[in-house]
């Protein structure tokens, strides 16, 4: 029994597993242009037309591994928000730091992106820098003197700061130029105008480097998810384990939207999800929350463009998805 018990996170995740590849495909040949589902392996072999190698290799291929990146990266910064604050309605782009993000990426794009060389490298760094000084202002916010992180404050000041930056998005769009306000309008719609290979190489190393350190550090992320007291009993470093763990949930969360544009809720519905289908731990739930958060991504912008007249961006989709879910997690909370 106690075995069977033990490799049931195993089996259910291979499941995901099988679920996210179907995803995969139905991504990459699914719409009038699309390459049909039996030359989907001639094409990537080399063996396919003009046509459908442009269409794959050029089109959807680059556009499915940004999705999935970011999927990966809102899914593993969700759940260590949700940890670290022990708050199941944190979210980087509820508690404002997809605003933050977003906010420095508008001010870069509209004073300094066009003359900069090497642009699309530059704006995850610069995204993380308008994000992680919004997380230590929302930090700061949010914590008491002698009673550490409130998580429903945090939660509160992470909404005004969204609302706040939003606002300042809106402000400096207003006297911008109609191509430079049609980008931040496509950002804050969650549209992913950066799916090229040069995004998906922006990315990659962000993801590649801080996801795996963070699958490391699963048992401190789960003795975090205990009370304060049994975690310093346990000898951890508290303050210090949670401004890592928050800097790397920070620096994910900006490198995804800063491609994708404003991309809701995916953090949120992926940890809670998966610690449905894999448990509480952390070794077993991140790597079920990163093939959720990929999957609905692409499965979001798979229905974004299915619509025969015209396409719904990604962001929106998931918002449609995210919003009464999040609404449900605040009643069942409340």
């Amino acid at each position: 029994m106690h075995e069977s018990k033990r490799r049931r996170p195993l089996r259910r995740t291979l499941i995901l597993a099988g679920l996210f590849l179907i995803v995969l495909i139905a991504a990459l040949s699914a719409g009038a242009s699309g390459v049909t589902i039996d030359r989907l392996i001639p094409v990537l072999a080399g063996n396919g037309t003009f046509k459908e190698s442009f269409i794959l290799l050029e089109v959807r291929l680059p556009r499915v591994a940004v999705l999935v990146l970011a999927g990966v990266a809102l899914a593993v910064s969700g759940s260590i928000l949700q940890t670290v604050t022990r708050n199941d309605l944190a979210d980087p782009g509820i508690i404002g730091i997809h605003s933050g993000a977003g906010f420095a990426i508008t001010v870069f794009y509209l004073f300094a992106g066009g003359d900069i060389p090497y642009y699309a490298y530059l704006l995850p760094a610069v995204g993380f820098a308008g994000a992680i000084v919004t997380a230590a202002l929302i930090y700061l916010f949010s914590t008491e003197k002698g009673r550490g992180l409130r998580p429903m404050r945090l939660l509160l000041v992470g909404i005004g700061f969204a609302s706040a930056l939003s606002g300042g998005m809106m402000l400096l769009i207003s006297g911008a130029e109609r191509q430079e306000a049609a980008f931040v309008a496509e950002w804050l719609a969650g549209s992913v105008w950066g799916a090229d290979w040069p995004f998906v190489l922006a990315l990659l190393p962000w993801v590649i480097l801080l996801v795996p350190f963070v699958l490391y550090r699963s048992n401190t992320l789960n003795i975090l998810a205990l009370s304060e007291p049994s975690a310093i009993g346990l000898g951890l470093r508290l303050s210090r384990s949670r401004m890592l763990l928050i800097a790397i949930a920070v620096a994910l969360a900006a490198a995804a939207v800063s491609v994708t544009g404003y991309i809701a809720f995916i953090g949120l519905m992926a940890p809670h999800i998966a610690r449905a289908i894999a448990g509480p731990r952390h070794q077993h739930y991140l790597p079920a929350a990163m093939l959720i958060g990929a999957g609905l991504l692409v499965a979001a912008d798979t229905i974004g463009h299915s619509f025969p007249a015209f396409t719904v961006p990604a962001g929106i989709i998931a918002a449609l998805i995210g919003a009464p879910y999040f609404l449900y997690l605040m009643r069942k909370n409340g």
